[in-house]
């Protein structure tokens, strides 16, 4: 990633200090199971994934319902910052910080940047910090220096993650978010699932039942839906709880996280790593040396006609919640979902034959797809029902 080495994102002291007031537990205690101790979602492993999960929903969805006292920060930063360089004054600096992340984003996600353009200045750079800090968390254990992450490199990961929620951030890339988390209706808990789903990548390789895939998916790409709904905000006419819309953004996350593991199935299986449910694998008559071998078959197909249907019900979920969203930030999710949508048709296309070819989505269907998703997001919520 442009500018952002995995060893330095796990440096042991704060470079940048956030002063004043922080947020601190006052903020964070509403939640305190799952938020400073182990995360919620694993808290009641007896429970299904979905019904844990749900609850992690309700939770963010009360969030969002409650005064916040704390809404504003002043911001103390330090002139000079190790390794950042000199900025004459504070405003310079976080104007600086949320460029940095807004270079990265539009480097590794230009569809998505290029969506993000319609929404006004404040959130589009609020939408970029989380971006951002959802790309270093993954490139812990999927980047060039994934070999030499561990354990405990993770727990000071999540630790510093709890400091820039609490106004200490370490870098210029910290500092944006943390200035997000203390303007947006923003917690932390799904932040720190997906540090868990960093943990759940490094010790497993393979899912008994969608149940476990359901849980991992949360974690890695569910969380995300969660994270961005307080700053996308919901249209002022929109008549739908606040609990379906964060379900719909869970859904979009879910719908994108399956869409990616049908994408990559020979990839990942070239890695040792298979990430469809195992006995929905031998109910097909399928095992991991079939996947490992890599031959398209009868029982394939029908198998992968079944995962696609499923991921395809996800995104039919998601939808539901896009409209319900502020008419700035529409636009793309909109592209996200129909682009993403487009990998499946692709996997069709290729005859299900994810083993040797990448399901892709060409850049002039890319382009086709922008004005229709501007089209649907022009169109505001329905209030002729409340879902």
């Amino acid at each position: 990633m442009s500018g952002v080495n995995a060893n330095a994102l796990l440096s042991p002291k704060p470079r940048i200090r956030i002063g004043c007031r922080p947020i601190g537990c006052k903020r964070l205690s509403r939640f305190c199971g799952g938020v400073w101790g182990s995360s919620a979602v694993v808290a009641n492993p007896s429970r299904s994934a979905e019904e844990r999960v749900y609850e992690v929903v309700l939770k963010q969805a009360a969030l969002v319902r409650e005064p916040r006292k704390d809404r504003e920060r002043g911001l103390d930063w330090e002139k000079t910052i190790e390794n950042e360089g000199s900025i004459s004054d504070d405003g310079n600096l976080l104007n600086e910080a949320y460029a940095r992340c807004g270079e990265v984003c539009a480097e590794y996600a230009k569809t998505f940047y290029l969506g993000t353009q319609l929404m006004t200045p404040e959130r589009r750079r609020a939408v970029w910090a989380i971006y951002v800090w959802c790309r270093r968390t993954d490139e812990l254990v999927d980047g060039p220096n994934a070999s030499h992450i561990t354990p405990k490199a993770l727990a000071r990961w999540e630790t510093r993650l709890t400091d820039l929620f609490e106004g200490r951030p370490y870098d210029m890339y910290d500092a944006a978010l943390s200035d997000t988390v203390s303007k947006y209706f923003v917690d932390i808990q799904p932040f720190k699932d997906m540090i868990e789903g960093m943990r759940v990548d490094m010790r497993k390789s393979r899912y008994e039942n969608f149940d476990e895939l359901y849980l991992y998916c949360y974690y890695v790409a569910g969380t995300v839906g969660l994270m961005s709904v307080p700053v996308m905000g919901l249209a002022p006419e929109s008549k739908a709880s606040v609990e379906s819309v964060y379900n719909a953004a869970l859904a979009l996350g879910l719908a994108n996280q399956l869409t990616n593991i049908l994408r990559d199935v020979g990839e990942d299986a070239r890695r040792g790593r298979v990430y469809l449910p195992q006995d929905e694998l031998a109910q097909a008559g399928l095992c991991d040396d079939d996947i490992f071998e890599g031959k398209v078959t009868e029982k394939w197909r029908s198998f992968m006609k079944g995962q696609i249907k499923r991921a395809r019900r996800f995104f039919d979920e998601a939808e539901k919640g896009i409209a319900e969203l502020s008419a700035a930030s529409r636009w793309p999710v909109w592209a996200s979902l129909m682009l993403y949508k487009q990998i499946l048709d692709s996997i069709e296309a290729n005859d299900y034959d994810n083993f040797t070819q990448r399901a892709y989505v060409s850049k002039a269907k890319k382009l086709l797809s922008l004005p229709i998703a501007f089209g649907r997001a022009m169109m505001g919520p329905s209030n002729s029902k409340i879902w």
